[in-house]
C-alpha cells in the first residue's frame, strides 16, 4: 500500500517543535509548556550508564513501575482466600489477550501443587475401554490453539445489590481472554470408545474440593478442550497446572481445573456444585 499521499512532518518542523517546548513557547502543534522541561533538556542517569544484562531476570517480570497492575481480592467477600476469587485489573490492560499473571482466580479449596510427572486423567463410565492418560500421553495427541473468553458466573455481582465497590476491576474483573493449547475432548472420548447411550460427561478436579460438573455430550464433542498451555506457555498454578478443562461460551465454573476424571454417564450427576452452587431454583421448587 502506497503512502505517497501522506504528508510527513519535516525534520525541521520536529526540531522546531522541540525547541519551542524548551523555550516555553506555545504553538498549535505542541503541548503547552511554561518552562523548560528538565527531563528533556538535561542529561538523565538512565542515558549515561549501563542497564541490566540479558540474564538479570531469567523469566521476564513486569517492571517495578507497574506494580499496581495486579489481581486484587476483597477480604470480606469470603471467609478464607482458599475458597474465594480475585479480580483481573481490566482497567489497566489493553488489547484482547489477558496476561496469565493478571487473569482472575477462583478456587474452591486453594491452588494445588501437582507435578506433570504425577498427573493422571481417567476416562471411565459408559466407554468400551476405561483409560488413564499421563501428561506425556496428552502431548502425543494432535493439539489445537484457540482464543477463548472465560467469565465467572458471579461477574458484575458487586452491583447486584447496588454498587458495593468502586472500579471496573471489582465490578467486571471476573473475566479473562487467553489463547489455550490442548487436545479436543472428543479425541480422548473417541480413544476410550464412548457409548452412544452416554448423553453426558461428568468432569472432576483433583483438588480437595473435588469440584465437578456435568456437561452434555453434544457440547463435549463440539469445542471443549483439555488444555495444558495458555498464551504460549504452561498453565500457571492458579489456572489449573498442569491440565484444565476449557468450555468455550459456558460459565467459568464449568472450566474445571486440575481435571482428573471424565465419566461418561446417561444423565447429569447433580454433584454438590450442581445443587448447592451455581444453580437457580425454579418456581416449582426444582
Amino acid at each position: 500500500m502506497s503512502n505517497r499521499n501522506v504528508k510527513q512532518p519535516s525534520r525541521r518542523a520536529f526540531l522546531g517543535g522541540a525547541a519551542a517546548i524548551g523555550a516555553g513557547v506555545v504553538t498549535s502543534s505542541t503541548a503547552q509548556a511554561q518552562a523548560a522541561d528538565p527531563l528533556i533538556v538535561n542529561p538523565q542517569d538512565w542515558a549515561q550508564s549501563f542497564g541490566d544484562g540479558v540474564d538479570a531476570t531469567p523469566y521476564g517480570l513486569p517492571i517495578e513501575y507497574e506494580a499496581d497492575v495486579i489481581r486484587r481480592n476483597v477480604e470480606w467477600l469470603t471467609a478464607d482466600t482458599v475458597s474465594s476469587i480475585n479480580f483481573t485489573p481490566i482497567h489497566a490492560l489493553d488489547g484482547t489477550i489477558t496476561p496469565q499473571g493478571c487473569a482472575f482466580e477462583r478456587h474452591h479449596s486453594g491452588a494445588i501443587d501437582l507435578k506433570k510427572s504425577d498427573y493422571r486423567l481417567m476416562i471411565n463410565g459408559l466407554v468400551d475401554t476405561p483409560l488413564v492418560f499421563t501428561y506425556e500421553d496428552l502431548e502425543r495427541f494432535p493439539r489445537e490453539n484457540h482464543v477463548y473468553f472465560c467469565e465467572c458466573a458471579a461477574n458484575t455481582g458487586m452491583e447486584w445489590a447496588g454498587a458495593q465497590l468502586n472500579g471496573a476491576q471489582f465490578t467486571h474483573g471476573m473475566i479473562h481472554n487467553m489463547e489455550y493449547t490442548g487436545v479436543p475432548l472428543r479425541l480422548l472420548l473417541q480413544e476410550a470408545g464412548y457409548d452412544s447411550s452416554g448423553k453426558w460427561v461428568f468432569v472432576e478436579g483433583a483438588d480437595a474440593s473435588s469440584n465437578g460438573r456435568s456437561i452434555p455430550m453434544e457440547k463435549a464433542l463440539d469445542d471443549v478442550l483439555v488444555a495444558f498451555k495458555a498464551n504460549g506457555e504452561a498453565l500457571r498454578k492458579e489456572h489449573g497446572y498442569p491440565v484444565r478443562l476449557v468450555v468455550p461460551g459456558w460459565e467459568g465454573n464449568m472450566w474445571v481445573k486440575w481435571i482428573r476424571r471424565i465419566e461418561v454417564t446417561d444423565e447429569p450427576v447433580e454433584s454438590r456444585e450442581e445443587t448447592s452452587k451455581y444453580t437457580d431454583t425454579l418456581e416449582d421448587g426444582t
